[in-house]
């Protein structure tokens, strides 16, 4: 069954592991929406592509901006007829001690990493009940589980969680799934930029004493998206290379 034909919609797209994620869909027939707010890397991406012989389209957007999302939707149902698969992958994070925090830092997290996948999932599911069909799948994080420093983004990787499982609930009697995968340690552009004390410091908690890659989220998420995943929902599937057993 695979997901040959159907249509997906990734939030933040344009680089690392939304992007890869995008490719193998589209490498595995799907079409594809490169969502990210960066218009250029946007460009970019649908490019390079439409250069494979993939089917794909770009919408720059805010997802935290409700107006902004309702559009994407809206074009990319204009575009390809239908929605089938929303990867809610987006996301960033502002870490420090809690009473380094600014409320702007709380805010700008919750609304990229909650507000966006709530908002997004909200637009979606109306063009998936109508098809009796729709695969959600919210990244999250290992993080959920708590950490020092990252009080927003835990917070809001919690919550993603919390969405996901109501949404599994709500909408599991219209074939719509909803899950979850969290990632651990994955080698993306912003692992290079650590510092080696702080590499050594993370490597020293993987049970694994490696790092994930992106395409090992790539092939989480096509898992999920599979239409003979039908009966998964409500889960949180860790990536994480047995970082998620313990805390600290």
């Amino acid at each position: 069954m695979g997901i040959e034909n159907r249509v997906a919609l990734i939030t933040g797209s344009a680089s690392g592991m939304g992007k890869q994620t995008a490719r193998l869909m589209a490498e595995n027939g799907a079409k594809v929406v490169i969502n990210d707010i960066q218009a250029d890397k946007v460009a970019e991406t649908v490019e390079a592509f439409k250069k494979d012989g993939f089917d794909v389209i770009g919408q720059v957007a805010n997802i935290a901006d409700k107006a902004a999302v309702e559009a994407m939707v809206e074009n990319c149902v204009k575009a390809f007829g239908r929605l089938d698969i929303l990867v809610n992958n987006a996301g960033m994070e502002r870490a420090g001690a809690l009473r380094k925090l600014s409320e702007a830092d709380w805010d700008l997290t919750i609304d990229v990493n909650l507000k966006g996948a709530f908002l997004c999932s909200q637009a979606a599911h109306n063009h998936m009940v109508p098809n009796n069909h729709g695969r959600i799948i919210n990244i999250v994080s290992r993080a959920w589980l708590g950490g020092a420093g990252q009080a927003p983004y835990s917070s809001a990787k919690a919550g993603l969680i919390g969405l996901s499982r109501v949404l599994a609930l709500e909408l599991g009697g219209k074939g719509i799934t909803s899950n979850c995968i969290a990632p651990g340690l994955i080698h993306t552009p912003l692992w290079d930029q650590l510092e080696e004390k702080s590499k050594k410091f993370l490597l020293s908690k993987q049970p694994t004493g490696s790092l994930g890659t992106i395409d090992d989220i790539a092939e989480a998420a096509m898992f999920l998206a599979d239409d003979e995943s039908s009966y998964f929902t409500g889960q949180v599937l860790y990536v994480c290379g047995g970082r998620s057993l313990f805390s600290g």
